[in-house]
């Protein structure tokens, strides 16, 4: 199996309002960069988008480090989905879960895959973590 890294993150103007996604891949000695916009949406549905680009970006199973400054994202594949799954997509106080379309996705997209999830601190001392920052921000500016 290729191993990969994956950078992720994503950005909104307002919460809900335009925002984008960015994803940076490497393998090797090799880099890719990905991004794209909404014209209304959330933060959360951006940083999820941004993996799952990143995801679909691959071409055959790797062995993915996922480096990603979004808790949310991070719990909830590696925590609260499972919890999630067995209530039938609802949240232990019995609501739908947020963003389930997205989760589904996800639950699909990391099938076949080894990962392992890696939180990074946002805006901190992370290049690729502060380019897809800036690749996010302009993508969500662009959908202005």
């Amino acid at each position: 199996m290729k191993s990969v890294i994956l950078i992720t993150d994503g950005s909104c103007l307002g919460n809900p309002g335009p925002g984008g996604w960015a994803a940076i891949l490497r393998h090797g000695g090799n880099k890719r960069e990905l991004s794209g916009s909404a014209p209304e949406t959330t933060n959360n549905r951006m940083e999820m988008t941004a993996v799952l680009e990143g995801l679909s970006a691959l071409q055959e199973p790797c062995r993915i480090t996922i480096e990603i400054d979004s808790e949310y994202v991070k719990k909830g594949i590696t925590e609260w989905m499972a919890g999630w799954k067995r209530r039938g997509w609802k949240t232990a106080a019995k609501q739908p879960v947020k963003n389930q379309d997205l989760w589904r996705k996800l639950d699909e997209a990391v099938a076949g895959h080894e990962i392992e999830w890696r939180w990074v601190k946002g805006h901190a001392d992370h290049d690729d973590n502060n380019r897809c920052d800036e690749l996010a921000r302009d993508a969500a500016m662009r959908a202005r």
